[in-house]
């Protein structure tokens, strides 16, 4: 019975994160027009349904590879590659990190969440912050 509940709790725990997750990533591609002002800066308007596959493939690929512990032997330039690309998706973000201040007062005000604003703003916080304490100390091994 008490593993029952602990596995419930550890569902509702993931899929409670993955509902976080997922929502602000929606929030960062539909509020911020990334993938349109991709289209825009390398003027291949023609190619945006691939854009949004790769979004979508490469999130679920990378979905599988963490949750089923894949690992790749490729060659060993690969690692640089992936570093390229990684540094091309992080570059963007913080290219458009001025505008994603304004991606949470949006969702409170659409959710009717704005007297709470505080309240959101802490619980996004101390998630993060014991999330990734569990993560570290391996409360969960």
């Amino acid at each position: 019975m008490m593993a029952m509940l602990s596995w419930l709790l550890l569902i509702f725990i993931g899929v409670g994160g993955g509902i976080a997750v997922g929502s602000g990533m929606v929030a960062f591609l539909v509020v911020l027009d990334v993938i349109p002002r991709l289209a825009q800066t390398t003027k291949s308007y023609r190619q945006i349904r691939w854009y949004e596959g790769a979004v979508v493939l490469g999130s679920l690929f990378f979905t599988l590879t963490d949750f089923f512990d894949w690992s790749y032997g490729l060659f060993p330039m690969s690692t640089a590659l992936f570093g390229v690309f990684a540094g091309c998706f992080v570059g963007m973000l913080a290219a458009a990190l001025t505008e994603v201040i304004n991606v949470l007062p949006i969702l409170a005000k659409r959710i009717g969440m704005e007297s709470y604003m505080i309240w959101l703003l802490m619980a996004m916080v101390f998630g993060k912050v014991i999330g990734s304490l569990i993560d570290w100390l391996g409360v969960l091994e």
